[in-house]
């Protein structure tokens, strides 16, 4: 339980960027001992209210840390020097610097001779820590790392201490990009760093992660928290009712299995390395688990080449569109608007003659607006405007507005609320009725329920195919860690 006065407390606190008001009036009290649950639909303002606790931005209402109200203005200084930490939705590494240099720039204490392998040793260190036998070396370059290892380190960064403790630390989706043995590694991490005295704000649409991790769960709509109480006073159903989305079970989702293998498939791979060969035929959702960075994404990224080149071991029949995990990287043009970022693969209809017709793209923009539930006023705005959940479901309208008859979702639901989710699952499954095939990667196990059969990864090869009959958390698991006859 918390005890003490709060190390940080914000009171009726308002954030507006031009027409839209992100933060209504919102109070919040971060306690030692404690990790606070936060949850909300993609745009309910949490991103916002951890980047005011973090310095990045200020906002009006009164802000008092350790009981006192700061006379300047809260900035990253401030909040660094305080003890307050951030691991931010959309990471912040360098990814041109290596792991022990990223780590650096963190701690200006590091510096002198030997600064670089002082800094490579701490940052191994609380690897360690955190993510036993992580496999991370302080030589690495970031940005030839999986994005799964970059949110690792950048986890493992905000929680090493040099001049500065760590105090409170602020969580926004952490797992989103970890499979589900690094995820449990972390939230692990986090219970020893609370009953050490520390303090974690957990933000996720995992719904079983917040109720398992966290002590108090806090619920925000629309810029304004609308629940806050123990968690163990909330169900998973009572959470989604309190976010304003009707439940659904996820049991029973699809029974179509029987019968999906018919006719000449449309997509026959074999990983480069051998292994068992991954066959999907029109009408079906194939998923693909396993371990985090165990070729699943590269086996997505060979079948979207091979479809618009012949490639070794590969065939593809038709077109193929693909939802990036890592959007920041390999999904949104930073530079576009919205509206031009989702009709970017259908520009062959929207065109009028040798021109593309502005009223039909902005019709086409405006309708997945409303079907996938984009929030922002104007479709024309920036798609760095958006939060990083609705910059995903870009990618979704994106790709299943175009013709394509096979879609490729490398882990697609990184920051997606759980109402947008559900009703992702539900176009995905009318989709695949009307003969679209769908092959799915994803860390989430309740996802690959929604699969017709599931193929298992290990060291970069197929090494189970698993029918939904016989699909169980402890059979992946067992195939992500055993050799499978």
């Amino acid at each position: 339980m918390p005890v003490g006065a709060p190390i940080i407390r914000l009171e009726d606190v308002r954030k507006s960027f031009g027409a839209v008001r992100a933060l209504q009036g919102v109070d919040l009290a971060c306690h030692p001992g404690e990790c606070i649950g936060l949850v909300g639909h993609n745009g309910a303002g949490k991103s916002t209210l951890m980047n005011l606790l973090a310095g990045v931005f200020g906002a009006e209402g009164r802000m008092l840390i350790d009981g006192i109200e700061s006379a300047g203005p809260h900035t990253i200084a401030t909040a660094k020097a305080n003890g307050i930490r951030c691991v931010f939705q959309e990471l912040s590494l360098c990814p041109n610097l290596t792991v022990a240099e990223n780590a650096r720039v963190m701690h200006r204490a590091l510096s002198g001779f030997g600064w670089r392998g002082r800094a490579g040793r701490l940052i191994v260190e609380q690897l360690d820590q955190v993510f036993p036998n992580h496999g991370i070396g302080p030589g690495d370059i970031v940005g030839d790392l999986p994005i799964a290892r970059r949110q690792m380190v950048e986890i493992a960064r905000a929680f090493t201490v040099t001049d500065a403790p760590a105090r409170l630390v602020i969580l926004d989706e952490p797992t989103s990009s970890l499979d589900a043995h690094l995820a449990s590694q972390l939230l692990a991490y986090v219970r020893r760093f609370v009953a050490e005295g520390g303090c974690v704000v957990l933000i996720s649409h995992l719904l079983g992660e917040i109720l398992a991790a966290a002590d108090r769960v806090i619920v925000m709509k629309d810029g304004r928290v609308v629940a806050e109480r123990p968690a163990a006073e909330f169900t998973r159903t009572s959470l989604v009712a309190a976010m304003g989305t009707v439940a659904h079970e996820e049991a029973g989702t699809r029974d179509m299995a029987a019968g999906r293998r018919q006719g000449a498939p449309r997509i026959r791979a074999r990983a480069r390395t051998g292994g068992n060969e991954l066959v999907a035929h029109r009408g079906e959702i194939v998923g693909l688990a396993g371990l985090g960075g165990q070729g699943q994404s590269e086996m997505l990224i060979r079948i979207f080449d091979a479809a618009r080149h012949r490639a070794p071991g590969i065939t593809v029949e038709g077109g193929s569109a693909l939802v990036a995990g890592d959007r920041q990287t390999d999904g949104v043009f930073p530079l576009w608007s919205i509206a031009e970022n989702i009709t970017i693969t259908s520009l062959k209809r929207l065109r009028s003659g040798i021109l593309i017709d502005r009223d039909k793209t902005d019709a086409m923009a405006d309708d997945w607006r409303s079907r996938i539930g984009i929030r922002t006023p104007d479709m024309h705005n920036p798609i760095l405007s958006l939060s990083g959940g609705n910059q995903q479901k870009a990618l979704f309208a994106r790709a299943l507005g175009s013709t394509a008859e096979t879609v490729l979702m490398d882990d697609p639901m990184r920051g997606v609320d759980i109402g947008t989710k559900q009703e992702v699952y539900g176009m995905i499954r009318a989709e695949a009725e009307r003969g679209r095939t769908f092959l799915w990667y994803t860390t989430e196990m309740d996802e690959l329920k929604h699969c017709d059969h599931v193929y298992v990864f290990r060291d970069h090869r197929i090494v189970a195919d698993l029918t939904r009959g016989e699909l169980t958390e402890e059979r992946v698991l067992h195939a992500s860690f055993e050799d499978v006859a």
